[in-house]
């Protein structure tokens, strides 16, 4: 899939530029593991919101997320609502746990080992064989752009012409928070996108998630058209961002820490464990939002029932408390409990294809390339939001 925009180019809201973010999050957790605020005082609370509390221990963000009563996750009502309607993201309950019911058949096992070797495997070596010959390649826009929309747009079963359009979509959509009208006109436009599939779809049903979604029920009824729409959306911004951020940062991590790449090339049964260092090292979000519901004390702050509560994963996957010398990459970490999927009610459903994607390709990698190191600048959002790599340039040198 040949790439026609830099997705960078449509972050400019997102990039609220803030340096050294780990080492500001660990001077910040220092001196308070829950704090009234944010860490970062040069974010003004136009561009992120009035947080009310940041929590940025690992402990800390266990309890705020094994409390959803107390901690609701209803502000996504007000977040993401307006553009994606009701997701699983701000459902709560009885309605969370029917809607994550529905959708949960289509991330078990067995599919999973399906779509492992008929769809993750085919992508990853047709993106690779793209650059293959040529020794230099710029990751970030010919590979790790391009895999995850390739991915969930074949699971959904959507056309391949459209790969394009909707990931352009799907990122301006994502900017609603600071251009209104961007990502208003980018919800109207995927609406209409999936509306025509879903049309299509119930005339003609094939073998992808979607058609499982039409099929499906929730308490003995079907979607709504409405709810349809919502799911495909919520799958779309699921699994692009936050994998292609995973995918990135691993390949940077490996590229600062090449012992660790040449440990995991003579010891391949770590690949498991690499890449679940990878998801803790990387934390693809830093953070999600709750709002309390109750007055609360944790760890020493107060915090008022309605308080936007802010829980920084990027911290507490680095939590001194919790990990044994956290600020080291090592593809050998065991244990690694970190918090990268979430916890509780509304741990991440998508979570085991993630392992399998990024499983699937260090492992084609470590098969295929035989050695690989930066050869020029490599940019990145140097974000409160995620750490994404804009600007990837590699050579290397493939096996024979």
């Amino acid at each position: 899939m040949s790439v026609e925009f830099d997705p960078s180019e449509l972050q400019g809201g997102l990039l609220m530029q803030v340096e050294n973010v780990h080492e500001r999050l660990r001077e910040a957790r220092e001196r308070h593991r829950v704090m009234r605020g944010n860490p970062f005082s040069e974010v003004s609370s136009q561009q992120v919101g009035d947080l009310g509390v940041t929590v940025l221990g690992y402990d800390e963000c266990q309890t705020v997320l094994t409390h959803p009563d107390t901690f609701s996750s209803k502000i996504y009502d007000q977040i993401m609502g307006p553009v994606m309607g009701r997701t699983l993201l701000e459902l709560e309950g009885a309605e969370h746990r029917a809607s994550r019911a529905l959708v949960s058949p289509s991330f078990r096992t067995a599919l999973l080992d399906r779509w492992r070797s008929e769809l993750v495997e085919v992508v990853v070596h047709e993106l690779i064989d793209s650059f293959a010959p040529r020794g230099r390649a710029e990751l970030a826009r010919e590979f790790t752009f391009a895999f995850p929309v390739q991915v969930i747009a074949r699971i959904m079963g959507l056309p391949r012409a459209d790969y394009v359009r909707f990931q352009r979509l799907s990122i301006e959509l994502l900017n609603v928070v600071y251009d209104w009208e961007c990502g208003l006109a980018a919800s109207a436009a995927l609406k209409a996108y999936f509306t025509e599939i879903l049309a299509e779809r119930r005339r003609n049903p094939q073998d992808d998630l979607i058609s499982e979604l039409i099929r499906g029920e929730v308490e003995g009824k079907a979607l709504t058209e409405a709810q349809l729409v919502a799911y495909c959306e919520l799958l779309v911004e699921a699994g692009n961002e936050t994998t292609r951020n995973a995918i990135s940062g691993g390949l940077l991590a490996f590229n600062e820490h090449p012992e660790e790449w040449e440990k995991l090339r003579a010891r391949r049964e770590l690949l498991p464990d690499a890449v679940e260092e990878i998801l803790r090292w990387v934390s693809p979000i830093s953070h999600f939002t709750r709002v309390a519901t109750e007055d609360y004390e944790l760890r020493g702050e107060k915090i008022r029932a309605g308080d936007q509560v802010a829980l920084y994963f990027a911290s507490a996957n680095r939590d001194e408390e919790v990990f044994e010398n956290p600020f080291a990459f090592r593809v050998d970490r065991r244990p690694n409990s970190h918090l990268t999927f979430g916890f509780g009610e509304h741990f991440c459903m998508g979570a085991l294809l993630a392992r399998v994607e990024l499983e699937i390709i260090y492992g084609l990698l470590l098969e295929r390339l035989e050695s690989f190191d930066v050869c020029g600048r490599v940019e990145r959002l140097s974000s409160i939001t995620n750490g994404s790599i804009k600007h990837l340039p590699v050579r290397y040198r493939m096996a024979r």
